[in-house]
């Protein structure tokens, strides 16, 4: 991997990140997919570490939160009929409504201590009091109230949904004939209790990265490298993907960045933390690094 330029390197992430999977980057730009996964590893390790230092004290107003589902290795069902996998994984997602920013995200189990876990690190990033929206999932009230001490103005979004759909729909949602608003702290303007935004996100996920494509088998073999995905994927999302909407980027309508970035910068910023370590991200960390 490392005899790979530069160029050759940023080609790999860059089709990553538009939705290819490990195999279909490997015949495109003829690399083996080993190379391809160490790659994976190296540069995911540096997108979660940059997200950690640099998305913080936010000036954020309106926050939404939601999670995704996905799997890894095998669906839950399997795993419980003793196949080798993880079974179901979550990624919660905590969404700035107005600039668009990916706040915070969580790779982990949809329980409550994932839910506290990921609730303490989106507080931990605001700077200012701000609407929070959720879905009706039950854990995020105890997770808020712990997080933010009721310094929040804070509702649930409940939505309504019909029967269950017929076998041959099976993969799609029951419809949803409605949702009701339920205020649990502060005083939230009813006009932006909403996950819309955030909704609309998990779309442009599913789309972005191929482990979480539904009814293929590019879905994640390994915890780690699904862990690796979804820190490259936020990092192109916040700091590289110019939104429809906005004209720019997330890191940019946030402040957080003065111009977007290109997926070429992002390889020569992972290149020249591995110089200045002398080796690889992933190998520097094993050793107990710090």
């Amino acid at each position: 991997m490392r005899k790979l330029s530069t160029e050759k390197r940023a080609a790999i992430i860059g089709a990553l990140v538009e939705g290819n999977s490990i195999n279909a980057t490997s015949r495109m730009l003829k690399v083996s997919k080993i190379t391809i996964l160490r790659l994976l590893a190296d540069v995911g390790t540096f997108c979660a570490e940059y997200h950690d230092l640099m998305v913080r004290d936010l000036a954020t107003k309106r926050v939404q939160m939601d999670e995704i589902w996905s799997f890894c290795g095998c669906k839950d069902k399997a795993r419980d009929l003793g196949a080798g996998g993880f079974g179901s994984v979550w990624t919660w997602i905590a969404l700035d409504a107005d600039s668009k920013l990916c706040i915070s995200y969580l790779v982990g189990v949809r329980g409550p201590e994932c839910a506290a876990t990921f609730v303490d690190d989106t507080a931990d990033r605001l700077a200012d009091r701000v609407q929070l929206t959720s879905d009706g999932y039950k854990v995020y009230a105890e997770a808020v109230e712990k997080a933010f001490g009721g310094q929040v103005d804070f509702a649930q979004l409940i939505k309504i949904y019909g029967a269950e759909r017929e076998t041959e729909a099976r993969y799609s949602p029951a419809v949803c004939k409605g949702c009701k608003s339920e205020p649990k702290s502060g005083n939230p303007d009813p006009a932006h209790i909403s996950t819309s935004f955030v909704e609309r996100q998990n779309l442009t996920l599913r789309m972005s990265s191929r482990r979480f494509t539904r009814l293929t088998n590019a879905f994640s073999k390994k915890l780690a490298n699904h862990e690796h995905a979804v820190a490259l994927h936020y990092f192109h999302y916040n700091f590289i993907r110019k939104h429809q909407t906005l004209k720019t980027t997330p890191a940019v309508a946030a402040g957080l960045a003065s111009y977007p970035l290109a997926v070429l910068d992002l390889m020569k910023m992972v290149e020249a933390e591995e110089s200045k370590l002398g080796g690889r991200l992933t190998d520097y960390l094993s050793s107990g690094g710090d």
